[in-house]
């Protein structure tokens, strides 16, 4: 039996010294997958033949090759080097040890769990993660202070074994405390506590949820910065060992007033130009003002959004003002409007709940200007189950929505609006992925005339039916394209990434908007692209031409998921 143990240094510098040189080529025999393991680490000359022959020792010892047979065969062009790796070690004997404050049935399953069990090859990564495993587990849930008392992995280099040995401790079980929050200015505690709904006071210590309440505190108008810790000198032992521990959450603040300018440019809008201004504190209350101008070639928009922590309920109410106008495919409009929501995550479902008012005021060429107006309830419910949510790889994503108007309550007419949205992803390999995109919508009324564009359909551009302009696609009125009452999409895309941040696509998309069912004709575009993976999300740059209209279209978007 023997132990990995580091040779001395002095040793080091004998054997060099004492082994000679050789000059040239170094040429390498050996299984491939020890080729393969081996070939990285070798020089381009022979060199030292001893310190060689240590130095690939040491690399077989990682993948359990303890006992290599080196011969060195020395030529006019080099060295040739010929290496028989020997039985590889297996794992014979596992003893994994946890003491401390755990339930037995807990104990047994993550002993259970162990990575490296009795037969297994012995690889120092495979241990290294087997002995890391353990101990993350202990420390996610209840034992924060759990350690690593001891490990050893014993190798008997003439039976081809080896015995592995570790030693946990887990220490007191930890129950969470009450919240100390530091660095707030203008703020109360309250407004910490109304975020909190990860760590209660009294629930067993999970990691997880620490981490739960830094992201969402962080995520909140008001904190530059979020950090929570476990305060363990405030720690209070309890009569059965546990320990009842307060979480400290240091804060640094945002600025409570900050003014932003951008610029930028959309294939659907055209250029793009904007101010914003912040406020976290409006009034004094904790109220977070969002507001802005923002003029683009084809649409101008004032904009006012009030967001308010969130209720009891977990509930995030807000209120908003806009004023646009735009130029789009012939049709001027002019609308305003105003109105609440509220939103609410159920799960992996989102609720959005809204009242909004608008009133429009649109024209186009030949045509006297008309006036709708519009008070409209909605419903939306987004289902999200991706493996992220900026740049997904798999998973889906469905959208509904629901919302309508009536003349008995300041509309000018009846209808119901229905829109379904859905977005497969399939892995098509390690890292790319397949896309599949469908969209329906239909508005239930006697007529279009008098509802608000809002609530009628258009298509065609990024993000909807790439290969036609923007919004193109719809109800010709005159010279202008106006929306119709039925939706239909459906979009294929692949994607293939060239490496970490660069991809290319192919895709075809077809779609219409209508004003009956028996005017359907799907207009298709079809492209390829390319993505880059940006701080921000992946952003798109497309090439589409499309087949009604024989025209080829540059299309570009931030193409995150709704």
């Amino acid at each position: 039996m023997i132990h990995r143990r580091l040779t001395h240094p002095a040793l080091l510098l004998l054997l060099a010294v004492a082994t000679p040189l050789v000059a040239g080529e170094l040429s390498l025999q050996a299984p491939s997958d020890i080729k393969k393991l081996l070939t990285p680490w070798l020089p381009d000359d022979a060199g030292n033949q001893r310190r060689l022959q240590g130095q690939l020792s040491e690399i077989l010892a990682t993948e359990g090759y303890f006992s290599p047979e080196f011969t060195f065969e020395e030529h006019d062009g080099g060295l040739d080097l010929a290496i028989d790796p020997g039985l590889r070690t297996t794992i014979t004997r596992v003893d994994v040890t946890v003491d401390g404050q755990i339930d037995p049935k807990a104990k047994s399953s993550l002993i259970d769990s162990w990575l490296l069990p009795v037969g297994r090859p012995f690889r120092q990564d495979d241990w290294n993660t087997a002995k890391q495993r353990i101990l993350s587990e202990l420390l996610a849930v209840e034992y924060a202070d759990a350690r690593l008392l001891d490990s050893e992995a014993a190798i008997d280099t003439a039976t081809h074994s080896a015995r592995l040995s570790t030693h946990y401790d887990t220490g007191p079980r930890y129950r969470f405390g009450p919240l100390r929050v530091e660095g707030l200015q203008n703020y109360g505690p309250e407004l910490v506590e109304r975020y909190n709904r990860a760590v209660l006071a009294g629930q067993p210590y999970r990691e997880d949820r620490l981490n739960a309440l830094q992201s969402t505190l962080q995520s909140t108008p008001y904190f530059a910065s979020v950090q929570t810790t476990l305060d363990r000198d405030a720690a209070e032992i309890q009569d059965d060992g546990t320990a009842t521990i307060p979480v400290l959450v240091r804060v640094r603040e945002r600025a409570s007033h900050r003014v932003s300018f951008g610029a930028g440019a959309s294939s659907n809008t055209g250029g793009r130009v904007e101010i914003n201004y912040h406020t976290p504190n409006l009034f004094n209350q904790t109220w977070a003002l969002d507001s802005g101008l923002r003029i683009e070639q084809k649409r101008q928009t004032a904009y006012a959004d009030v967001f308010l922590p969130p209720d009891a309920r977990n509930r995030r109410n807000s209120l908003g003002a806009m004023a646009e106008a735009s130029d789009i495919q012939g049709l001027r409009t002019e609308r305003y409007a105003f109105g609440a929501q509220t939103v609410q995550q159920r799960g992996i479902v989102e609720q959005r709940l809204s009242l909004n008012w608008e009133q429009e005021r649109r024209e186009t060429d030949g045509t006297l200007p008309d006036t709708s107006r519009a008070l409209v309830p909605n419903g939306m419910w987004t289902w999200r189950h991706i493996d992220n949510l900026l740049d997904p790889h798999t998973g889906t994503i469905i959208q509904v929505q629901i919302g309508g108007g009536a003349k008995v309550a300041l509309s000018d007419q009846n209808f119901v609006r229905l829109h379904g949205r859905f977005q497969q992803y399939i892995p098509l390999g390690r890292v790319d992925t397949l896309i599949l995109r469908g969209e329906i919508g239909y508005t239930f009324a006697d007529s279009r005339q008098h509802i608000p564009q809002d609530y009628l359909f258009r298509t065609g551009g990024a993000g909807s039916v790439r290969g036609y302009a923007y919004q193109s696609l719809g109800i010709k009125e005159g010279t202008a394209v106006v929306g119709g009452r039925y939706l239909a999409i459906a979009s294929v895309e692949a994607t293939h990434w060239l490496n970490e941040a660069w991809g290319i696509a192919a895709f075809i998309d077809a779609g219409d908007a209508v004003d009956a069912l028996q005017d359907v004709r799907l207009a298709i575009g079809y492209g390829l692209g390319a993505r880059w993976r940006s701080p921000a999300g992946p952003i798109g740059v497309d090439f589409a031409y499309g087949e009604r209209d024989k025209a080829l279209h540059l299309h570009f978007s931030l193409a995150i998921p709704f």
